[in-house]
């Protein structure tokens, strides 16, 4: 019986010489997880108990279990190259329509747009709206490299100061004469189909305290919003009092009163005044800020929304999974979040080939999320994670699996010199 328990120890050790080389051969393979063959012995023994005279029959293969430490992080210079720091593996769709998971992240977009990996499995995440908000919806994701939209302008925040030693004026403004104003500013807006325009903002000191802003469009010269003139009030420490228009029957901010009005100038630029065939431009105007103080007239900040149309250059993204195109117009758009997925046994995972990962009843089913939500850890883009194969360990391993083998050889020789005593007894 001694040969069929040097057997089963050879069957072990050349098991687990198996999962040695397979490791050693995966040691350079992105998101590989090294396995671990575990063994437990054999004894025969009755129903009833044993007599305590048995002797072992050997050894047997209890599990491959696989590994699932993190490897280390390596940097590329692909922005689709993704590597997870912490818990979770990328939810993946293969050709099939399944779902599989993998912690190796070597994406790019196949022809139809979306992000894949060489096995033509699609990443899958949360979809966006025309907005580029993230809905709670999972799928495919998909880039849209088509060119943004133009978007015209609606809200203009201007920031400044006016020199309050200025000196007042009394004769009618016009743009032309740089003496019927004491400052003037402007600031550049976009209309339905992407063309820029400046808006210029003038104001002169009317007496202390007091002063009117007129507005005009810059390509046409012509006057826009109330002609006459906005007035603004400041108060004794400088700051607005109130805003209101030139016959003051419209009151835009006022801080005299409890709860203060904090608006905002509405004004609209037309076509004619634009210079173009295009739909007019409704702005708002916040001057809330502005300030009358004893310093130079200058501003502080001019921010305006819109922008003109724009050509995706490049993909974003960032620790939290979402996915950014960037375009020429210096805009931003979301394309989608990376989905993670984690498991209660994530050793209990059927493996599937190609460094991916199938659901099964030892894992448990999955917990989907967005990168650093719950125990799912965050992307790193430009980067993938390396085998968690340590070669130097595996080595030594294969020796002590070597020796294993060579041990049982021996037992089946020794086995069969015995055989061979006893054959010869009868001679």
């Amino acid at each position: 019986m001694s040969f069929n328990t040097a057997l089963t120890g050879l069957d072990a050790a050349s098991k687990n010489l198996e999962v040695i080389s397979n490791n050693i051969a995966n040691s350079t393979t992105n998101g590989f997880k090294r396995s671990r063959a575990e063994f437990a012995d054999v004894y025969a023994a009755s129903d009833f108990g044993g007599n305590g005279t048995e002797t072992g029959k050997g050894v047997q293969v209890t599990t491959i279990r696989q590994q699932m430490t993190q490897g280390d992080i390596t940097y590329t210079d692909n922005a689709l190259d993704l590597a997870i720091s912490g818990g979770g593996m990328f939810r993946i769709k293969d050709a099939n329509g399944g779902i599989v998971y993998s912690r190796a992240g070597m994406f790019g977009m196949d022809r139809d747009g979306y992000l894949a990996n060489a096995a033509e499995q699609r990443l899958t995440g949360y979809q966006v709206d025309q907005e580029g908000n993230v809905l709670p919806t999972l799928g495919e994701i998909k880039i849209d490299t088509s060119d943004l939209q133009p978007k015209a302008s609606e809200n203009v925040e201007l920031g400044l100061n006016l020199d309050q030693t200025s000196e007042a004026i009394s004769m009618d403004f016009s743009s032309d004469n740089p003496k019927s104003y004491n400052f003037t500013t402007g600031s550049t807006v976009y209309d339905s189909q992407g063309s820029s325009h400046v808006v210029s903002y003038y104001f002169r000191k009317d007496q202390d305290n007091e002063w009117s802003l007129f507005i005009q469009s810059a390509d046409t010269g012509t006057m826009v919003g109330d002609t006459n003139g906005y007035k603004i009030q400041f108060d004794n420490n400088g700051t607005i009092k109130t805003i209101k228009n030139s016959d003051s029957t419209q009151t835009y901010v006022d801080n005299s009163i409890d709860p203060a009005i904090k608006g905002q100038i509405d004004f609209t630029i037309s076509a004619d005044a634009l210079g173009s065939q295009v739909d007019p431009i409704s702005l708002k105007l916040d001057i809330n800020d502005m300030t009358q103080y004893d310093a130079a007239s200058g501003v502080n900040k001019v921010k305006a929304d819109g922008y003109s149309s724009g050509r995706m250059v490049s993909l974003d993204i960032d620790k939290n999974g979402v996915i950014f195109g960037r375009y020429t117009n210096g805009q931003s758009k979301a394309m989608g979040q990376v989905a993670l997925a984690n498991f209660a046994n994530t050793e209990g995972l059927r493996p599937v080939g190609d460094s991916s990962w199938a659901e099964s009843y030892a894992s448990g089913a999955p917990a989907v999320g967005a990168p650093g939500s719950a125990s799912l850890g965050f992307i790193q883009s430009s980067a993938l994670e390396s085998s968690n194969v340590d070669v130097t360990e595996e080595l030594v391993d294969m020796i002590g699996a070597q020796r294993a083998f060579q041990a049982n050889a021996q037992i089946i020789s020794v086995n069969d010199e015995l055989t061979q005593t006893v054959i010869n007894m009868r001679r």
